[in-house]
């Protein structure tokens, strides 16, 4: 007769073998996926990871389209506003220079970080992972590059930014000619390549490339 197969439970089980969810905090066994499947938390149903197809190259392409889409998004005219005979072309950048001279430096200086310096510097941490994955050289550096865009993550405010700007959108098309330039088109698909980005670029999968565990998470 086959000998009965031992189950350990949880505590006795290597760290990389169990994953902890992120919602409720009920440890599990890690499951092995594959290309396309997802796994799930038992309890709240909340996505623990994917296995994606292709995930660095796909992420490569959106983060160069990105960055290709970050100079006319902030330096091209979102809207031109003619009132009272003149005319004016507003760009994100002619936004923190007028909060700087008028006086609200310390406005001007958060508006900057979080719509322009900090989004670029994620989207260059990005690359700079995504390549080491991608040419298999200087991963530990790419682990390095990655803690720093986990720690940014949260201050890019692109969305809040273009709330702002509907906002003003809404308010000034009563009072004076507006139009709408190219660079809030640019600026939204900036916007939606880094959401797209944010769902392609597996977490699971990058820190297992970068790690050694899975050297073909480009397939």
């Amino acid at each position: 007769m086959p000998e009965p197969l031992e189950i350990k439970p949880l505590e006795q089980l290597p760290l990389d073998e169990l994953v902890a969810c992120h919602e409720c905090d009920l440890l599990m066994r890690k499951p092995i996926l594959q290309h396309g499947e997802k796994a799930l938390c038992s309890r709240c149903g909340y996505e623990l990871y994917a296995h994606r197809y292709n995930v660095v190259n796909r992420s490569l392409a959106l983060v160069l389209t990105a960055l290709l889409l970050f100079i006319p998004a902030n330096f091209m005219p979102i809207m031109r506003l003619h009132l009272l005979g003149q005319t004016s072309d507003d760009t994100v950048w002619s936004g923190v220079l007028g909060l700087y001279n008028s006086e609200m430096r310390g406005v001007a200086i958060v508006v900057f970080l979080c719509s322009m310096a900090i989004p670029l510097t994620k989207l260059l941490c990005q690359l700079a992972v995504l390549l080491s994955i991608r040419l298999n050289v200087g991963r530990s550096r790419g682990l390095l590059f990655y803690r720093i865009y986990h720690h940014l993550k949260d201050w890019g405010m692109l969305e809040v930014y273009f709330m702002g700007v509907l906002v003003a959108i809404v308010k000034l098309v009563d009072l004076a000619e507006l139009t709408v330039g190219l660079g809030l088109f640019c600026f939204i698909s900036l916007l939606l390549v880094q959401v797209w980005l944010e769902v392609v670029m597996s977490p699971h999968q990058i820190w297992s490339a970068l790690s050694g565990e899975d050297l073909h998470a480009g397939d």
